[in-house]
């Protein structure tokens, strides 16, 4: 297939630069093969039944974003990927030179670091945390304290207060990740009550989104495109939980397509055999899913892969069908915008 077959006119004033006034207070799309229905997102609760389970990603957003120079003097802005120990990370650097290896970097705060070396398009840094402020002593502790949360590109505004607290769910608890589980924001604590207790499960697993969820597609042919690697894990009580519900009949409602990247990537060899590890899972139309029955998502950019994996949930024919209606019927796209429930296409 070619990455034509993904593009979509979208107009700019569609894309949401802030989130609804009030969390949860989104439109539903819900489409089941060329049927749909605009509702909201409350609606959810008649769309769902006792032995449903819902399967959230409970990443949080780190401020991975510094700002800082290297011992030249030239001006650098690191967003950090991956965070791998208490003083060590890899990170995406923009700078007018690339660093070499062995170069030291002041970041804002007074912290420094070392390149070690590369890898790929990403850098491998070494912090200094000896000189520290007192109570910062590794990576996560420095970004708490001096870094700047990583709104996704599409997002003009300088990130503020309001976007520390509306991007992130109300269920993060994990550090980790440089983008938010987006179809997560429009769950509040009174949605997540009602639905328990109406017998709909939830499960939690942990994939940390890396920045590469932005990368375009800059190859004709997508089985050309290199997806990028993201870390997951499910803990064995919830595969246990998982099992069983699958096993009863019950249906496995992924929300968010990084917790149906980590529920597919788990089960290559077997349904969630592979509980944790690293994932480059590349999901195109024509995949067979293994686990997920129903996907709860935002709308997705053009030529992207996260909505090539939605054309392979849904169906190709049907997602462009969607997508031309949810133009226009103006609902707000990407992030901050608008969701979607999407029912698997029939194989």
């Amino acid at each position: 297939m070619h990455i034509a077959d993904f593009d979509y006119h979208l107009p700019e004033h569609l894309i949401a630069q802030f989130p609804p006034e009030v969390r949860g207070a989104s439109r539903l799309l819900h489409v089941a093969g060329q049927e749909r229905a605009d509702l909201h997102f409350g609606d959810l609760l008649q769309l769902l039944r006792a032995g449903d389970v819902l399967v959230f990603n409970d990443t949080k957003v780190i401020k991975a974003r510094l700002f800082g120079e290297k011992a030249s003097g030239g001006k650098i802005e690191a967003l950090v990927e991956r965070v791998l120990g208490e003083n060590r990370a890899l990170a995406m650097i923009r700078a007018s030179k690339s660093p070499k290896p062995g170069a030291m970097l002041h970041f804002q705060g007074g912290f420094t670091a070392t390149m070690l070396e590369r890898q790929s398009e990403m850098f491998l840094l070494e912090f200094d945390f000896a000189t520290a402020p007192q109570g910062v002593r590794t990576v996560l502790d420095m970004l708490e304290v001096s870094g700047a949360l990583p709104l996704p590109p599409y997002i003009t505004h300088t990130p503020d207060e309001e976007d520390a607290k509306r991007y992130q769910t109300v269920y993060a608890r994990d550090p980790g990740a440089v983008a938010a589980p987006t179809a997560g924001l429009h769950f509040t604590d009174e949605l997540l009550a009602e639905l328990r207790s109406r017998g709909i499960a939830m499960e939690f697993l942990t994939l940390h989104v890396g920045a590469g969820t932005f990368k375009p597609v800059q190859v004709e042919n997508i089985k050309d495109h290199t997806m990028h690697s993201e870390r997951y894990r499910i803990a064995p009580e919830v595969v246990e939980r998982l099992k069983a519900a699958k096993a009863a009949g019950g249906r496995i409602i992924a929300v968010g397509t990084t917790s149906l990247r980590a529920l597919e990537a788990a089960s290559q060899q077997g349904l969630l055999a592979e509980p944790e590890g690293d994932t480059n899972i590349f999901i195109t139309p024509g995949y067979q899913f293994r686990v997920v029955d129903r996907l709860i998502t935002n709308f997705h950019l053009p030529r992207s892969t996260l909505l090539m994996l939605v054309a392979a949930f849904a169906g190709l024919e049907p997602m462009r069908a969607a997508y031309q209606h949810a133009v226009a019927q103006e609902y707000r796209f990407f992030s901050y915008g608008d969701a979607m429930l999407l029912e698997k296409q029939a194989n």
